[in-house]
């Protein structure tokens, strides 16, 4: 049990291989193991003890070989692979209480991946990024097995909630570098750096991380078409965009993808209506994460043409995330607000702040969306002087192309010219339209003031 972090009377017995629990129980009962009633497993050797049997087998009489602590750790790993697999349901608890065990002993007993690949997958697919990974993952010695490689994966993912986004780019391609893990978790570096790289503004290394995805295969497949439908969309070609959702399916996220496209084209109604359809789908397939995110992206749009249903949308939002570690969506959350309070005098210091929120995460990629909730304020309160700065702001942070359509929305919502020169993205029904519908919101938000 000195494997192990935390066991249950079963758990011991089976990991220590023995045929009756007795054993087991009476060692539950010795004064140097500690008990916590609330724990998934409620026993833990003491710290001291734990160090003295883990470091002190050299001079004892009845010391175990390397061959033993292998074996025994081997068993206890592939205990905690049957508690795991055998679950009746879902359970979230177990599976991340099986993963920080079961990384520490493949990665300090050089193990197979065996049931932690399985483990990952799901690990990932809820977008819920608990902690995982055990300490000093980061050596000298760099990664020498899959499994080192599987930890510093799941670690960099997790983290990147609270590093930046240059770090988790760069903790990938150490291991996408490695060459240790099998093609499936291969992909999954390659997508998450992909992401990775789309936020810090590199689009070019992000699309061609996400083809490499395509043309592997395997089940992000779909989540990386798309990551290509979304990059159409950051360089202004929604038709593409719009005609790839239709194809993307629930795996690929296409409501999420038609709502990031409706309320750019000044329709914000219908966008709502695309996210509330995928935030419904996210909780029929159980994806707490993905219900959030498009819960967060729906108050976005209603903010824009209703700002006391917002507010509603906008609670449910922080609830949906209370128990998540979702950083990007919990800015899209603070966003959601700023609209919804375009025109009242009590912004800027908020702006400031989500400013440099997203400057220390590498959120570079969101910081044109929070120009863009500024530029709609200053248009509400007909401030020319703050709209022209935060156009130049605009045009700054999107000469590479990516949201460049920012410019025009911001144009559009105070009904200026565009510049000669300027090159116009593919709207779904044109620019006058398009021009028509934020000019239409930016005065029912005047109109709604002066009442």
């Amino acid at each position: 049990m000195s494997l192990l972090d935390a066991f249950d009377v079963p758990l011991a017995t089976r990991a220590a291989g023995l045929a009756h629990e007795g054993p087991a129980q009476r060692l539950t009962e010795r004064p140097f193991v500690r008990d916590n009633p609330f724990g998934l497993w409620p026993f833990h050797l003491h710290g001291l003890i734990r160090s003295a049997v883990r470091n002190a087998e050299d001079t004892t009489d009845d010391r175990w070989t390397d061959a033993d602590w292998q074996q025994a750790a081997q068993r206890a790993f592939t205990t905690l692979g049957e508690q795991h697999q055998g679950a009746p349901g879902p359970d979230r608890l177990l599976l991340i209480a099986c993963l920080r065990q079961g990384l520490r002993l493949a990665r300090d007993h050089r193990l197979d991946l065996d049931w932690l690949t399985p483990a990952a997958w799901t690990y990932v697919s809820d977008s819920v990024w608990e902690p995982l990974a055990p300490p000093d993952t980061e050596t000298e010695a760099g990664l020498g097995t899959a499994a080192d490689a599987l930890v510093e994966l799941l670690s960099a993912l997790a983290r990147r909630q609270h590093e930046h986004r240059s770090r988790t780019a760069a903790r990938l391609t150490t291991v996408i570098d490695s060459h240790l893990l099998p093609d499936d978790l291969q992909h999954m570096a390659l997508y998450y750096r992909a992401k990775a790289h789309r936020d810090i503004g590199h689009s070019a290394d992000s699309r061609r991380g996400y083809q490499q995805v395509v043309d592997g295969g395997g089940r992000l497949a779909p989540a990386a078409r798309r990551g290509l439908a979304q990059a159409a969309r950051l360089a202004g070609d929604f038709p593409t965009t719009y005609a790839a959702a239709q194809t993307l399916g629930w795996e690929g996220r296409h409501q999420r993808v038609l709502g990031d496209v409706w309320w750019v084209q000044g329709e914000p109604a219908r966008a709502a209506a695309a996210y509330q359809a995928g935030r419904l789908e996210a909780e029929q397939h159980a994806k707490a994460g993905e219900a959030a995110h498009n819960q967060a992206r729906r108050a976005l749009a209603i903010a824009f043409y209703d700002p006391h249903q917002a507010d509603d949308e906008i609670d449910l939002a922080e609830q949906l995330l209370a128990h998540l570690d979702l950083r990007a969506t919990t800015i899209n959350a603070a966003i959601a607000a700023l609209i919804r309070d375009a025109g009242t005098p009590t912004l800027d210091d908020r702006v400031r702040a989500l400013r440099t929120e997203l400057d220390v995460a590498g959120l570079t990629s969101m910081t044109p969306t929070l120009e863009l909730a500024l530029a709609f304020h200053q248009a509400a309160l007909e401030d020319r002087d703050g709209l022209s700065a935060a156009i130049s702001r605009l045009r700054e942070l999107t000469r590479d192309g990516d949201y460049a359509y920012y410019v025009d929305i911001a144009h559009f919502m105070a009904d200026l010219s565009l510049p000669a020169e300027h090159t116009a993205p593919r709207w779904l029904d044109g620019e006058q339209a398009t021009r028509a519908r934020w000019q239409t919101l930016v005065t029912d938000r005047r109109d709604l003031l002066h009442r």
